[in-house]
């Protein structure tokens, strides 16, 4: 182990588990200091410049703060393709991925579909890069949120339409138009944050996040209500839900008379996903 390496690792130990520590060590001088990664392995002893040195303890502070390394980094990695973010937007999740996948295996013939909620625009602008037939639209009620949005849009080459748009809002025209929406709402509860990683809660955007204990199903309600005005027949809702309430979010729809509604699991087993035909 170089002496880079163990200043960082002695430096981050007391904050993050020693896995996590040994994976930003090598991203760290790897992807961001653009060091060999066979000298870091080979434990070779490399002198920084005094800008990169500079950019190295730059880097420390900030993930000492319990700044993320994407917010750190200014993107994150979702599908395949870089996506910027910062502290407006949520980072993109991996299981979300999965979310992705699954509308766009089960609507290749979809002509119009809604993203509720963007953020960093991931979900909708991998979904139009995945369906290029189809055209996407996306909603936020965050100005901050739309501008990233815009510019991972515009960096990507993909033609989302994004629109401004506060759902539990009444004040604008709702006409059925959509084959698919689909939304990854705020769904953690008040309650659930003293489980919660520092650099979850004292960077990513509160708006992004929480509900109220006594309503954790608001956005599903309001989505799940607007999407019988807003599907065509036929059409798909598909929802990222807390992996606590999939049975109630499921319960939900089928009181609102949507059909063939399923949860399913993700990646580490736990209820993700579920989906229903209007």
């Amino acid at each position: 182990m170089n002496r880079i390496t163990t200043y960082i690792r002695q430096s981050l130990q007391e904050i993050y588990p020693p896995e996590e520590v040994k994976a930003l060590s090598m991203l760290i001088c790897c992807d961001m200091l653009g060091l060999d990664a066979l000298d870091i392995y080979m434990g070779k002893d490399i002198i920084l410049s005094e800008c990169k040195q500079r950019e190295l303890e730059n880097i420390i502070f900030r993930l000492q703060k319990n700044e993320p390394i994407q917010y750190i980094r200014g993107f994150a990695e979702f599908d395949g393709r870089r996506f910027k973010v910062a502290p407006g937007v949520l980072i993109p999740r991996p299981e979300t991925v999965e979310l992705v996948e699954l509308v766009a295996r089960e609507n290749t013939d979809a002509c119009r579909l809604l993203d509720i909620g963007t953020g960093s625009g991931c979900i909708a602008i991998s979904l139009d890069k995945r369906l290029p037939d189809a055209k996407v639209e996306a909603w936020d009620i965050s100005e901050e949120a739309l501008a990233i949005a815009y510019t991972n849009n515009k960096e990507l080459k993909a033609e989302v339409m994004f629109l401004q748009r506060d759902v539990l809002s009444d004040d604008w025209e709702k006409t059925p138009s959509f084959d698919v929406i689909v939304s990854n709402p705020p769904y953690v509860t008040e309650a659930e944050k003293n489980g919660m990683d520092a650099n979850v809660l004292d960077w990513e955007p509160e708006l992004a996040l929480f509900v109220p204990d006594d309503d954790p199903l608001r956005f599903y309600r309001r989505i799940a209500d607007l999407g019988r005005e807003l599907l065509l027949p036929e059409g798909r809702l598909y929802f990222e839900i807390n992996q606590a309430y999939g049975r109630e979010t499921a319960h939900m729809l089928e009181m609102n008379q949507y059909r063939d509604v399923r949860v399913i699991k993700d990646i580490f087993g736990k209820d993700r996903i579920v989906t229903a035909n209007r």
